[in-house]
């Protein structure tokens, strides 16, 4: 390990990003030492992407500095310079699958001959030389398509140290990958660490933390709040550093009574099965509310979408009302009785150059006429109810959506939802980006759902949104591995999320 008085290889204080009236980063720090494996931990929205996209030279601070090896980070516009200081390998491959190992790791900088032509023989041995210095045992002719996931990182990250970059900023490296492979990742970073290259690992999975980083950093709320020794901070600490409360706090708030208890079951899941989930069973009552919660890569977006018509599941089944739920068609699913607000209100939800009452109305035209034609005045009255109903601010019914604010936008897209007078309300990320105020009247017309005896899915990555469930699956590496009731604790469903056992939370 480094002496305390090492220069930091990597150092970022006071950073500050701003996105409009946004503040994505208020006090972002950071401070990584020589031959070191740093963890960058938090939630999401805590302001680890707006940090790595200011460490990488992809974005310029509002205030605040970089620095590498005690010297002021390279003018943004100079990409070479970035390039020999840090490279980030992402959870989604950036290779060209249909390229070679070696065309990856020297495009744009192939070796040349006679006539400026690219020498492939030169390009060959330059690629199994870099490959051999670090230890990377992939074929350089293999097309990177055929590579397996850990592999492609390799590639990727032999490609950055050719740059001359000893400082790798890993993001989510393991999400994609299976327990046998995230070990053989390990053990490499641990040669790499050796052989003087220094990592940020980004991972909504504590336990890794422990097994691989020497140091963490939490951020929370889009602030620094503590950078420590991995070995001096339990897992109690560090969840509570996450988190914002005491681990050991026991006294709980208001616990919803589940009134749904007893009820008809309205979804009834069995065994699905997909690329981002496995052997998920799940059941939602009438008047329930049930929240789906887990880390990016968990697969908690894809499995809400299934029910949607989204996705169409590799196996298992899925009944509404004791009916078969269509998979993979938006429109029947919407004729067997299912309302969604989609993850993206802006490509998923609403139709830019309509108004607000075409949006409002769009799921439920067929009941608007007869034969095909659609009573211009029937919409009307019903945009108009669905307006009221949602306290949308608005001229009326023919104000473009476009013109509205972020929450009324929202507020559209669930008027929409709840037009189709749905048995199951799937709700994805319903408040991301709105003010207070309209998240407590996107939250209000949840509650309204179960109480008309409405079955609801919601998935969030806002606590507050997960706090109005009746209970809460959460789901780690594409399984449901554990289930909270309403009056949970946020360590302990953060330490769920964050796949730390809840026992070892005590630690």
């Amino acid at each position: 390990m480094s002496s305390p008085d090492t220069t930091p290889l990597v150092q970022a204080r006071g950073i500050v990003k701003r996105y409009g009236p946004t503040v994505a980063l208020a006090d972002g720090r950071l401070t990584v030492l020589p031959g070191e494996s740093h963890a960058l931990v938090g939630r999401n929205g805590a302001g680890k992407s707006t940090l790595v996209a200011v460490l990488t030279g992809l974005q310029a601070p509002d205030e605040g500095e970089v620095r590498f090896d005690g010297e002021p980070a390279p003018a943004l516009t100079d990409r070479d310079a970035w390039h020999r200081k840090v490279a980030c390998v992402y959870q989604k491959p950036t290779v060209i699958p249909e390229l070679t190992v070696a065309e990856n790791l020297f495009i744009n900088r192939q070796p040349t001959g006679r006539g400026r032509l690219i020498s492939w023989r030169r390009l060959r041995k330059q690629a199994a030389d870099l490959l051999g210095t670090w230890d990377v045992h992939v074929d350089p002719e293999a097309r990177t398509r055929e590579l397996r996931v850990e592999d492609r990182q390799m590639v990727e990250i032999a490609r950055a140290l050719s740059f001359g970059a000893r400082f790798i900023v890993l993001d989510e490296p393991t999400a994609q990958l299976d327990n046998r492979e995230i070990e053989r990742l390990f053990t490499r970073m641990r040669a790499l660490q050796d052989s003087g290259v220094t990592f940020l690992f980004i991972s909504h999975h504590l336990q890794e933390v422990y097994e691989v980083c020497q140091t963490v950093t939490v951020l929370r709320d889009a602030r620094w709040i503590t950078t420590a020794p991995v070995a001096d901070l339990s897992r109690a600490a560090l969840v509570e550093a996450m988190a914002g409360e005491p681990v050991a706090e026991h006294e709980r708030g208001h616990v919803r009574e589940a009134d749904a208890v007893g009820t008809p079951v309205v979804l009834d899941a069995r065994g699905l099965t997909s690329e981002a989930y496995a052997d998920v069973d799940l059941t939602v009552r009438g008047g329930e509310v049930v929240g789906l919660a887990g880390s990016s890569g968990s697969g908690k977006m894809e499995l809400a979408e299934t029910f949607a018509g989204l996705h169409t599941p590799t196996g298992g089944t899925a009944e509404l009302d004791g009916r078969e739920l269509p998979f993979g068609d938006v429109r029947a699913a919407l004729r067997a009785g299912v309302g969604c607000v989609p993850r993206d209100r802006h490509e998923q939800g609403l139709v830019a150059g309509m108004t607000v009452g075409d949006n409002a109305t769009m799921s439920v035209l067929d009941r608007l006429g007869r034969f095909g034609f659609v009573s211009t005045s029937a919409k009307r009255g019903v945009a108009g109810e669905l307006i009221e109903r949602l306290g949308i601010h608005t001229e009326g019914p023919e104000q473009p959506v476009a013109d509205l604010s972020g929450g009324n936008a929202q507020k559209v897209v669930m008027a929409r939802a709840l037009a189709s007078d749905p048995h199951l309300l799937v709700l994805i990320n319903p408040t991301a980006g709105v003010d207070v105020k309209s998240k407590d009247s996107l939250l209000a017309r949840m509650d309204n759902a179960r109480e008309d005896g409405t079955a609801v899915l919601v998935v969030s990555d806002e606590l507050d949104d997960l706090r109005r469930c009746d209970r809460v699956l959460v789901l780690f590496h594409g399984h449901v591995v554990a289930e909270h009731p309403a009056g949970w604790r946020d360590h302990e469903l953060i330490a769920s999320i964050e796949g730390v056992d809840r026992d070892s939370t005590h630690a």
